[in-house]
């Protein structure tokens, strides 16, 4: 059978579909779950049953292809090469290496080191709408604060964190489906930068270790927990990227939500930071509002999805906010409701490649909101906060805030 091609609509380039692409996803997925795409090269998955099916399929994965001139992306393609992303031969190996600093006991025990962070950064902005009536939320509290989180986990210095948010951002536009070559070579450079930052870093907790993962791992190259120097460089950043990349439009994404539903935001203002029920609110969030709205999967050898033919080779899209929305899986999709359960979202992946990080980033998220809720309980967004230019990571540039 012959795929639908995706007409007209669905344009990374087109403002006003980045700024609101569910009702593309709806009109695509009411059609054909699954589509062609020549402009990308690959099938489209839309529905909330064929994205959870190639997300879990075990002959589509991620399949590395460096970036060409490999010769002009050599840092950028020797990061993901070597991550645990993006080399399925040794995903199980590199993941356990990290994998205990991210289980749920050892993340709840942040919490009071994640509150005192997000204490500092709300005293901060409350502070600057106090003297200037309002203030950016993305600049002072969602972009910093997931940064402070996650670099305390893994024991990059807190003063870094300007740069290596810099380098994050700027590496992680590479994944747009269509980029200039200005934004390429950026990404390169910044790749560079951060590939010798932390070369550099855990040279000096070699020689001079801490009480940290990254000190334990930089004694010990190739030893018990089985990394190469390069891996551990290239599975830092990835985890410094993938580790505050969606709570921070986690955060500024769900803090919009709420404006809009004004009768949610007062439900939440009744829930503590350890409520349960805050969590199920968090889920909610993150499926209304995707911040990764896409992940791309390879197929290694033939196989049938949704009832058509993907050949080895092809590539196949998940659209993760497409299934979020999906009404076949989520009642009334588009509206938001704190308390929906059960909610098998996407926003965080299945399967295998299941964010690691999906712990922190629903506590991390959680406390957020709560401290907005006791610090800022009738705070106002005085101007429509305007969305990033970009698709595949979905957020807002800035979101004044008022008290």
């Amino acid at each position: 059978m012959v795929l639908p091609e995706v007409p007209g609509g669905l344009d990374p380039a087109d403002p006003g579909f980045v700024a609101d692409p569910y009702p593309v996803f709806h009109a695509l997925r009411s059609r054909a779950a699954l589509r062609w795409n020549p402009d990308w090269g690959a099938h489209v998955a839309l529905s909330h049953e064929l994205c959870s099916a190639a997300l879990r399929h075990r002959d589509l994965r991620r399949v590395w292809t460096d970036r060409e001139p490999a010769a002009d992306f050599e840092s950028f393609n020797a990061l993901h090469r070597l991550s645990m992303l993006e080399n399925e031969q040794h995903h199980d190996r590199l993941r356990a290496a990290v994998a205990p600093l991210f289980h749920r006991r050892h993340v709840e025990s942040m919490r009071e080191v994640i509150t005192r962070l997000v204490d500092v950064r709300l005293t901060e902005l409350c502070d600057r709408i106090e003297a200037h009536g309002d203030a950016d939320l993305m600049a002072g509290l969602a972009r910093p604060l997931p940064v402070d989180v996650i670099a305390t986990l893994l024991g990059f210095p807190l003063r870094d964190g300007p740069l290596l948010r810099s380098w994050s951002n700027r590496i992680v536009r590479m994944y747009e489906p269509e980029l200039d070559e200005s934004a390429r070579r950026d990404a390169e450079q910044a790749a560079g930068e951060f590939r010798g930052y932390v070369a550099e870093l855990s040279d000096h907790r070699r020689r001079r270790p801490g009480d940290d993962l990254l000190s334990a791992l930089a004694a010990d190259p190739g030893g018990a927990r089985e990394l190469s120097g390069d891996e551990l460089i290239a599975n830092y950043v990835l985890l410094l990227m993938a580790g505050h990349e969606a709570s921070v439009n986690g955060i500024g994404n769900a803090v919009v939500a709420l404006h809009e539903h004004p009768e949610q935001w007062r439900y939440l203002r009744r829930l503590r930071d350890d409520d349960p029920a805050l969590l199920t609110a968090v889920d909610e969030l993150l499926r209304h509002d995707t911040p990764n709205q896409l992940f791309e999967r390879t197929a290694v050898r033939g196989l049938e999805l949704g009832g058509h033919r993907i050949e080895a080779g092809e590539k196949v899209v998940v659209l993760l906010g497409a299934a979020n929305r999906d009404p076949a899986a989520f009642t009334s999709p588009d509206d938001l409701d704190l308390t929906r359960a059960p909610n098998p979202h996407l926003a965080l992946g299945v399967g295998a490649h299941y964010c690691l990080g999906a712990p922190l980033a629903r506590l991390e998220i959680g406390i957020v909101l709560a401290a907005l809720a006791a610090r800022l309980p009738n705070h106002s967004l005085p101007t429509p906060p305007p969305h990033g230019p970009a698709f595949a990571i979905r957020g807002y540039d800035r979101i004044d805030i008022t008290a």
